[in-house]
Order: structure tokens, then sequence, then C-alpha cells
């Protein structure tokens, strides 16, 4: 299956990277190639362009749409997580960059994408490893963690008030026999979902399975580690793009954006500083970037994405 992934908030990323033709651009989540594609456009002989991605899928869907470029840049892609970003910079001895964009989340490929267990809308096997080398996988998850550890993940990590409810009802079912499918998981999440609050709101197996999903791909805990590292990375002026999907994600951008834009934490009455805690970066959104009407008509899947940019003192 072709690797299909319209890129979300495409021009306002372009325009707040705020790329230099000479400078050297990372695209964190290379999906298929749309955003960098853009990147690399703007890019002139002397530019850089990285490109990582733990999907394998996606960086051949990348290769085949750059081949179609005219590239004057020079372009590395990397098969490996965004959070080995600074052991990939070592690797090509690059020592910081001018722009990182990220566009977290699971792609429109990959949910399509029926067999690698990411939809509940498409019977496969339990999956969910966004790199197919990762030895745990949805399956692992379901199937030998404790009742307490599911409930947790599904009511932190998908923010569901029946995460309890769920987590019983799956150590249930795998005591009579093991949990293959998502199919088979969907119909478990039903089952213990009361009918009044299945009327309501989203598919009820959504948010179980983005916390499977969030789990499976340690997708804050990568979040987390890249953002402490963000500014040793960026050059001065350098800025950081990250496209986020769930509030989860959204609201721990929001405060490593904060608490790295903070200067010093003296007390107000102090004659001058002490503690020598000067910021890091600069807010460029106070609010998030969200999708316009006309982008929302073409893809509607872009409906919950928000953008935040901050750049290097």
């Amino acid at each position: 299956m072709e690797f299909e992934h319209k890129p979300v908030l495409l021009e306002e990323c372009i325009e707040f990277l705020n790329i230099r033709p000479d400078g050297i651009y990372v695209d964190g989540t290379l999906g298929g190639g749309g955003h960098s594609s853009e990147i690399i456009r703007n890019l002139g002989s002397d530019g850089v362009f990285i490109g990582i991605d733990q999907d394998k899928n996606a960086i051949e869907a990348a290769k085949r749409k750059f081949s179609s470029l005219d590239i004057r840049a020079k372009v590395i892609i990397e098969h490996t997580n965004f959070e080995n970003i600074r052991e990939v910079l070592e690797a090509h001895k690059i020592g910081s960059v001018d722009g990182v964009l990220l566009d977290l989340g699971v792609s429109s490929h990959q949910l399509d994408e029926g067999e690698r267990g990411f939809s509940y809308q498409h019977d496969a096997p339990l999956d969910m490893r966004m790199n197919q080398k990762s030895e745990f996988n949805a399956y692992e998850l379901v199937n030998t963690w404790s009742r307490n550890e599911i409930a947790q993940v599904i009511r932190d990590y998908g923010e569901e008030k029946w995460a309890s409810r769920i987590a019983e009802f799956i150590v249930k079912s795998r005591e009579e026999q093991k949990i293959e499918t998502t199919g088979e998981l969907t119909d478990i999440i039903k089952a213990a979902i009361p009918a009044a609050a299945r009327r309501e709101g989203p598919h009820p197996a959504k948010r179980t399975f983005q916390a499977i999903r969030i789990a499976v791909n340690r997708e804050l805990e990568v979040l987390k580690s890249f953002l402490n590292s963000i500014s040793e990375i960026l050059n001065p002026e350098g800025r950081v793009a990250i496209i986020t999907f769930h509030s989860l994600e959204d609201r721990i951008v929001k405060q490593s954006f904060r608490e790295q834009a903070k200067g010093c934490i003296c007390p107000r009455d102090f004659p001058q500083c002490v503690c020598g805690i000067k910021p890091k970066l600069k807010i460029i959104t106070r609010k998030p970037v969200t999708p316009s009407d006309p982008e929302l008509e073409i893809n509607p899947r872009a409906r919950s994405a928000k953008l935040r940019v901050a750049q290097r003192i």
C-alpha cells in the first residue's frame, strides 16, 4: 500500500521554521515525506536536510517521493527514533541545527494499513509498533500486564473514565483465551462500556487504542526526552515546531516550552540575580496554531492538530 499521508499545517510549518537556504533542518517524523519535501525545496546547495523515522515503510515512501524532486541540498535519512537525534547528528559530525519539525502521533498510512494493528476499524493482529523491529507490542501488553497496569495506561494515556472496568474485562477475557486481534479487543471494550455511554462521543475503543499505542511506543517518554535536549541541539535563533494530536502531548510541549522560556527564579525582592538561570527558548506561538476550515475540508483527520513553535535564544 502506498504511504499516503497529507502533511498537516504544511504552510504554517514552513513559515514558522523560517528556513535559510544554507541551514540544517531535521524532520524527526519523516512519515511519507510531505513536510520534508517542502523543507528540501527551500534549501540550496549548502543546505542539509536530515529525515528520521522509526517506521521502515515511511522511509521507503519518503525516498520515493524525494526521487521526483530537484534536490540541491545534502539529504540524510536515518531509520531510528527521534529521541536519538543527538546520536544521529554526532554520527554525521553535526553539532547543532537551525530547525526541527515533529509531526506526532500515528500517520494516516499506519491507520489505513490494517495489518499493523493501529486501528479499531480493521480486524488485525494486535501489534501497534511504529518500529517493527521492536520486540514489545500491543499483544504483549494486553495479555501479560496486570489489571492495575492496564487500567493505569488506559486512564493516563487515554483519559478514559471507564479504564478500570475495561481493564477488568480484558483480564477476565484473556483468562479464557489470549486476546489475539484488534477486533477481539474492540468487542471487549464495547462490552465493558455501558450502552448509554457508548452512544455519546467518539468510538468506544478510540481512547483505549490510543492509550495502548502510546504505551507500546513509549511516545510520551520519547517526547519528554527530546524536549529536554532541544535547546542544546538548536543553533541560536533555530526553531522547533511540534504538531500534536491529543491533549497529553500538547500539554507536555506547552509546559516544556514554558519552563525553558523562564529565566531567573530568584525572589522578586532580591536586588540582583544570584541563581544565574537564563531562558533557553522564546515561545513564538503564544496560542497553538490549528488547521484552517479549507484544510479540514480536504483532510478531516487534521481536526485535533495543534502546532507550537519555540526559538532558541
